[in-house]
C-alpha cells in the first residue's frame, strides 16, 4: 500500500508541467530555426541573389547578396529625371544585339561633331 501512496504523489507533481512546456519551446525553437536556415537571404547559403520587393511602386526596394555580402537599394518614390549627364548611345543591330558608343568627352563651349 505505501507503493501504490509514492505512485499517486508523483502524478500530482507539479514540475512535470513544467517540463512538459520546455519539452513544447524546444520543439517550436528547432522548427524556427530550420524555417531561417531556409531563408533565401540566409548569410550562410551558398550562392548570389536578387529580391525586388514592392516593384513597381515607390516604396520599391532591391536586395542584392553578392558574395556574403547584402546591399538594399531603395526607391526614393519620384522618377531619376534630371540626374545624370548623356553618357552615349546605344543602338540595336539587325540580329538583336546592342551595340554601345560613348559619348566623346568636349570641351566646354564646343559641339561634338556626329
Amino acid at each position: 500500500m505505501r507503493a501504490r501512496l509514492l505512485d499517486d504523489s508523483e502524478d500530482d507533481d507539479p514540475i512535470l508541467s513544467v517540463v512538459n512546456l520546455i519539452d513544447v519551446f524546444l520543439v517550436i525553437v528547432a522548427a524556427l530555426l530550420i524555417a531561417m536556415a531556409n531563408h533565401p537571404l540566409n548569410p550562410f547559403a551558398a550562392g548570389d541573389l536578387t529580391v525586388i520587393r514592392n516593384a513597381g511602386k515607390p516604396d520599391m526596394e532591391i536586395v542584392v547578396k553578392k558574395d556574403g555580402r547584402i546591399d538594399r537599394f531603395r526607391g526614393e518614390g519620384d522618377a531619376g529625371v534630371g540626374r545624370g549627364v548623356r553618357a552615349g548611345t546605344a543602338y540595336r543591330m539587325e540580329d538583336g544585339s546592342l551595340v554601345y558608343v560613348p559619348e566623346l568627352e568636349v570641351p566646354a563651349g564646343r559641339r561634338a561633331s556626329p
